[in-house]
């Protein structure tokens, strides 16, 4: 699905309301909820969410999910139980699809909100991730950038290779 679309790019300074609501910016939102009135609210690290299209989160996550359904029935996952117990939590807590109010505004919703550790009134750093849009609270997001950004060079001649 990643060849259909246009790269989601740009960094934003946005705080969050006393409802935990939070604008995007319309140079990301355009690409992101293209034909949706939803997005896939998703926790990725600490201090870090994304935000999907469904179609492309559908995508991306749906086969996968598919497959290892198929081996449960087959029972090709016996004795693994514990693994599979472990990805049904994570997956049960990980996202969920939150609405797109008027001016592309979205609430953070409960449980979430602690995992990006923002508070009412607070910074966010909202980032185009090529394929979505990332929220990050604005000290998680200068350490990832320190650690990261002497990387780029690299990274972009091993993806461009």
């Amino acid at each position: 699905m990643l060849h259909d679309e246009a790269f989601i790019i740009g960094e934003f300074a946005r705080t969050i309301d006393d409802r935990f609501r939070i604008s995007l910016p319309s140079e990301l939102l355009e690409p992101l909820a293209k034909d949706a009135a939803e997005l896939v609210l998703v926790k990725e690290r600490r201090g870090c969410l994304s935000a999907w299209n469904p179609k492309v989160w559908e995508a991306r996550w749906q086969g996968g999910i598919d497959l290892i359904q198929q081996k449960m029935r087959l029972g090709r996952l016996e004795g693994r139980i514990q693994h599979v117990q472990r990805f049904g939590r994570l997956l049960s807590s990980r996202y969920r699809a939150v609405s797109l109010a008027q001016k592309g505004r979205l609430v953070i919703p409960e449980g979430f909100r602690e995992f990006l550790a923002v508070e009412p009134g607070g910074e966010v750093m909202v980032v185009g991730a090529a394929v979505c849009v990332e929220f990050w609270h604005p000290q998680q997001w200068r350490n990832y950038l320190e650690t990261q950004m002497p990387k780029f060079t690299a990274l972009f001649q091993h993806l461009s290779e």
